[in-house]
């Protein structure tokens, strides 16, 4: 399906406001996500039922002409047999016209969507982890969310309420002034709303197609080079050689007590038991939502956090370099698993991204994963062959520079930008320039060698594995150091 493209000068941006709902309002809500994840299973049933069919028919040897035809997953082609079929299918006839026809729209579009991403990925036409055959989306599990792109999708002038296709009016947790005012002065233009029940609450998003010019930044021949750590969020080195240091909240630590404590409670009380049939205890909900109440604060405070920090690094300098990070290779250690997901370092890269992109057109560089911006000196060049997480000084064999790790990372990545400039460097790349790479983000391996079997004795099966051959045996200098002026 075609991607909506916004007019010269347009952005599309998303307005997210909090919704008050009162108790019909909330069943009505409930109704239409259920009613979007009831079109959704039945959309991957519909489909995957051709698949079964055709392989049982396979199995008896049954002639490739006459085997069940493939049944297709276009939105076109779900709407409309989702529209024959809802009048007699008892999953849908008896309540089906409760709902808004947005309501199941939203659930044939995600199905269409899935099996895209499944066809794609198995053909190697898309980047990231292989995406598996749709499944159906559990009635527990299931994230409640629901899409409108037609019908009467308003915010009122009263700037409390919203209006939205079948739910009526519902009023706003906070006033929607911001949205408002852009409408009413006509620079902004509603393009749909989305519903979505998250961290306890209703929440209402809407897309809109917004006027917008871009602000000059505070700074802007000025160059930083973030460093994101788990001690020290974050370590900002600019290109004049000031050095920033951006202490890390540490919001579920502070939380750890209080939830070790709402975790207790719960325990106690009795909980739900799929396997015995066992429904949940008043008590049990009751804590149970105390102890939700802890987790959304915690998830609130680092978002929070999270926009202050971008916004201020965004409005300010011209150029941000920030690296490459494997966050969910980090996130397998599972000594700073719990500390690297509280810091949230695929979080700050996605709004610098957007946030620079859209409202500073700040130039954005992000060095490779390759790049050891923290074993090179940022002073002569020299890259160390090993440096151990826990050393957290950095100490130069050559011109005997002393600096803690994380700035020198930090005046490293500040350099990247000059280099980038001249063109010298070659671990960083723009993000506005096109990036060409292979099927599934194989753009290089991690190493350059592998182990390789030998079948000699002394080991089970007749081969022995090799030591692995060290790539790197001593310190190395570059061709030209990179400095900060």
């Amino acid at each position: 399906m075609k991607r909506f493209q916004p007019q010269p000068g347009h952005v599309v941006q998303a307005f997210r406001l909090a919704l008050d709902p009162n108790a019909s309002q909330d069943a009505a809500l409930r109704s239409h996500c259920g009613a979007a994840r009831a079109a959704y299973n039945w959309a991957v049933g519909w489909v995957t039922a051709s698949w079964w069919q055709r392989s049982a028919e396979e199995s008896y040897s049954v002639l490739e002409a006459e085997l069940t035809p493939w049944r297709p997953w276009s939105l076109p082609a779900l709407r409309k047999a989702f529209n024959e079929a809802k009048y007699d299918d008892p999953r849908f006839a008896a309540w089906w016209q409760e709902n808004s026809k947005e309501a199941y729209s939203t659930g044939l579009a995600n199905a269409s969507a899935a099996f895209d991403n499944y066809a794609k990925s198995k053909n190697d036409k898309r980047r990231g982890k292989r995406m598996g055959v749709p499944r159906f989306k559990s009635k527990r599990k299931a994230r409640l969310a629901c899409r409108f792109t037609t019908g009467t999708i308003r915010v009122d002038p009263d700037g409390r309420h919203v209006t939205l296709p079948r739910l009526g009016t519902l009023r706003t947790h906070e006033p929607s002034n911001s949205l408002l005012a852009r409408v009413q002065a006509g620079t902004a233009r509603i393009l749909s709303a989305t519903v979505c029940h998250e961290r306890g609450r209703w929440f209402v998003s809407f897309q809109a197609e917004v006027k917008r010019d871009l602000r000059r930044v505070a700074r802007p021949d000025v160059a930083v080079g973030i460093d994101l750590g788990v001690k020290t969020l974050a370590v900002m080195a600019e290109s004049t050689g000031e050095i920033r240091t951006v202490a890390n909240p540490g919001h579920y630590d502070m939380a750890r007590k209080q939830l070790r404590r709402a975790s207790r409670i719960v325990s106690r009380r009795h909980g739900p038991d799929r396997r015995t049939g066992r429904k949940p205890s008043k008590r049990w909900e009751k804590a149970n939502a105390a102890r939700n109440k802890v987790h959304h604060r915690v998830a609130n405070l680092r978002e929070d956090a999270l926009h202050k920090l971008t916004t201020a690094v965004a409005a300010e300098y011209g150029t941000i370099v920030i690296e490459d990070l494997n966050v969910a290779g980090m996130l397998r250690n599972r000594r700073l698993a719990r500390r690297i997901a509280d810091a949230g370092f695929g979080e700050i890269r996605r709004q610098l991204d957007y946030k620079t992109r859209q409202r500073h057109a700040t130039r954005t560089i992000v060095a490779s994963r390759w790049y050891h911006s923290s074993k090179t000196c940022s002073g002569c060049g020299v890259v160390k062959a090993k440096l151990p997480l826990h050393v957290r000084t950095y100490e130069c064999g050559a011109c005997g520079l002393v600096i803690d790790r994380d700035v020198n990372a930090a005046r490293n990545l500040a350099a990247r930008a000059a280099a980038c400039t001249t063109g010298t460097g070659v671990a960083g790349y723009q993000d506005t320039l096109k990036q060409v790479s292979k099927p599934r983000g194989a753009d290089r391996k991690t190493r350059a060698t592998h182990s390789r079997r030998k079948a000699e004795a002394g080991r089970a099966g007749g081969a022995t594995l090799p030591q692995r051959r060290q790539t790197e045996a001593r310190d190395r200098t570059q061709a030209e150091a990179l400095t900060l002026w």
